[in-house]
């Protein structure tokens, strides 16, 4: 699904460790937007996520927790059953200071709501892949101009959703999409159908209510839920 040039650079350079990442979330298929207020519930909540079967987080940066809360999930050491560990990125950034803050964490990707150079542009100083917002084709023709094959399609569900991501497919082959923004359980099949669809991101298995009161049954219980969807999508 990630083509061969995936994980170029703004100079061209083909990074093999992005295209790694990338091959690793179309395995996952799911791509869970974590917001925490408190960065002492993010080790609990990153165990429930990996017991139930997703170990990656998008830490979003809504909140002033975000940066303690990657570097606790990163120092923690969690393992999976593969060995491959928890994969932790950065959401919701849209500042270069951010993208710093965020790698400094131990930040492995950078997701955004909209499509900045400047903050494409930090990531790629710091080597870090970059998942920019867009959702319009002049967007995504200008991710491509700075090197990128894989963007986030947000906001998805108010902006088309699979429909548009397939009409957007059209001209634009060598674009993967992650989109969020609206999907749910009960639609993540038809974005999963979509060739062009790494993985889809949402919230539904990490409900803030269930964070904030650290109810890890809860969160383990739907996001193994989640996780049977999106295997039963590619069946």
């Amino acid at each position: 699904m990630v083509g061969d040039d995936e994980g170029v650079m703004g100079d061209g350079t083909v990074t093999a460790a992005h295209t790694a990442l990338l091959d690793r979330m179309a395995g996952l298929r799911l791509l869970p937007v974590v917001v925490l207020q408190d960065a002492g519930h993010a080790v609990p909540l990153a165990r429930a996520l990996v017991a139930g079967g997703l170990p990656v987080a998008e830490v979003t940066f809504r909140t002033a927790a975000a940066a303690d809360s990657i570097r606790a999930m990163t120092d923690a050491g969690i393992t999976t059953a593969d060995g491959s560990g928890l994969l932790v990125g950065a959401g919701t950034v849209v500042t270069p200071e951010q993208v710093d803050a965020a790698v400094a964490a131990g930040a492995r990707f950078v997701v955004s709501p909209g499509l900045s150079r400047a903050v494409v542009e930090r990531c790629q100083e710091h080597g870090v892949l970059a998942l920019p917002g867009t959702v319009t084709a002049t967007e995504v023709q200008a991710a491509l101009a700075m090197g990128l094959r894989t963007v986030k399609f947000f906001p998805a569900g108010v902006s088309g959703g699979p429909a548009a991501i397939k009409a957007l497919s059209a001209p634009f082959p060598q674009m993967s999409f992650v989109p969020t923004g609206g999907v749910t359980e009960a639609n993540l099949a038809d974005y999963l159908a979509l060739p062009s669809v790494v993985a889809a991101g949402g919230s539904w298995m990490v409900p803030a209510d269930a964070v904030a009161a650290g109810d890890s049954a809860t969160i383990e219980s739907l996001t193994a839920s989640a996780v049977a969807a999106a295997r039963g999508a590619g069946a």
